[in-house]
């Protein structure tokens, strides 16, 4: 008695597509999910049966498709859930700028000028008090030049001046409490943190 052939024991045709051979294996597999001999001779077959279509599709006489030629890769393609992107409120939007080269560095080079002339030698209370406010002039009209609009501009200055002025004398608090050895005066840390402050503000804000 001739031995069945893969086709023969998954019980499909030899013209069967991909689907009914899977089904038909799947099929087998949860009837004789207890009967391992029978589960061994069920993945026999289908493995005798792809390689025998892989070796038609080489011989030019079928067209296999991919999931026939991988089928263990199938689950490796399965699209992912779409990843909600959350976007910023819109007051956000309105009040970050995007910056060009010259918006970041005409800014930088003022305020660097500025920083250097606070930390030279014992400067004046009354020269700090000019370089800070030529720094806060500086910082209201080149924000003002971005959208035409002069409350905005002198507030987020005014904003950015008082914050400043706040990190810099915490900034020499923190090392005067750190036995940290500082050349410089309260004043004039909170000078170069005014500075510091304002360009970023110039340069990011709008």
């Amino acid at each position: 008695m001739n031995e069945p052939s893969p086709y023969q024991r998954l019980g499909v045709t030899e013209t069967a597509t991909f689907e009914e051979i899977q089904s038909a294996k799947n099929n087998l597999q949860q009837k004789y999910q207890d009967d391992a001999v029978t589960l061994e001779s069920v993945e026999a077959a289908y493995d005798a049966i792809i390689m025998d279509r892989l070796r038609s599709r080489q011989e030019g006489r079928i067209k296999v498709p991919d999931r026939i030629r991988f089928p263990e890769q199938i689950s490796e393609y399965k699209q992912l859930p779409a990843v909600p992107v959350t976007q910023p409120p819109s007051w956000f939007k309105r009040l970050i700028d995007t910056p060009s080269s010259s918006d970041i560095l005409i800014p930088a080079l003022i305020y660097g000028i500025l920083g250097c002339l606070t930390l030279i030698g014992n400067i004046s209370e009354s020269l700090l008090s000019l370089l800070m406010s030529i720094g806060s002039f500086t910082s209201v009209y080149l924000i003002y030049r971005k959208e035409r609009r002069f409350g905005r501009a002198l507030l987020l200055s005014l904003i950015g001046l008082f914050f400043g002025v706040a990190l810099g004398y915490l900034v020499y608090t923190s090392f005067h409490s750190s036995n940290v050895l500082v050349h410089f005066s309260g004043e004039q840390c909170a000078a170069v943190a005014v500075y510091l402050v304002l360009w970023v503000v110039t340069s990011f804000l709008r």
